[in-house]
């Protein structure tokens, strides 16, 4: 059903793509048919870290995403529910997939927990956070544009199975140029401006929940 879904998607947007192209630059300043990837970041400065972690461990799961973060292309948009691709750009890694390694990343740099994996390798954790991308694009309706990113988070005790919270977070930075290139840059800041917000969310419900202990 997922494959299924997202060539329907595919379809949608290429009906869409002719309208959508002419208000933004697909391709080269040369008219070269350059392909260019982009790997998206996080965008932040190297962060201060905790003098003790909150938890001994913390597992991150990937949930599925919106079909603009499943698939190595570009996605941007001129008028709302409408989308297309950038021709000659792409992603090195699909968001789905970077996204929860970047956050991995983070939390291991500031030392929220003493381990911090993904779903899936052999890392025993009591909390495990799910990460779903509801949206991840370049908005042009205004041009340069906002890169647009929006995730939800949720936080579980995997020794009783609850859900111990659960946040919506969402971030736009404006895009230097209409283009692919500052898409991708704006995007990474994005992503930055996200885990700034979802990492005092996540130390403030690992305490609470750690505190209710017995």
């Amino acid at each position: 059903m997922k494959i299924t879904r997202r060539f329907a998607l595919r379809g949608l947007f290429a009906g869409v793509a002719g309208s959508l192209a002419g208000c933004i630059s697909v391709g080269s300043s040369e008219g070269a048919a350059l392909q260019a990837s982009y790997q998206l970041h996080d965008g932040a400065a190297a962060m201060q870290r905790r003098g003790q972690p909150l938890v001994a461990a913390l597992l991150i799961q990937p949930l599925p995403a919106s079909a603009l973060a499943d698939t190595a292309a570009i996605a941007y948009s001129r008028r709302p529910h409408e989308f297309a691709f950038y021709q000659f750009a792409s992603w090195a890694e699909r968001p789905v997939r970077q996204l929860p390694r970047l956050l991995q990343q983070r939390l291991e740099a500031h030392g929220v927990a003493g381990a911090v994996g993904l779903l899936g390798e052999p890392l025993r954790a009591d909390w495990l956070l799910t990460l779903a991308i509801d949206t991840l694009h370049h908005d042009v309706a205004a041009p340069p544009g906002l890169a647009r990113l929006a995730v939800t988070a949720e936080l579980f005790d995997r020794r009783n199975r609850t859900r111990v919270a659960r946040r919506p977070f969402a971030a736009e930075v404006p895009a230097a140029s209409a283009d692919s290139a500052a898409a991708a840059a704006a995007m990474s800041l994005a992503v930055a401006s996200v885990f700034d917000s979802l990492l005092p969310w996540l130390e403030d419900e690992l305490q609470r929940a750690v505190a209710r202990q017995p």
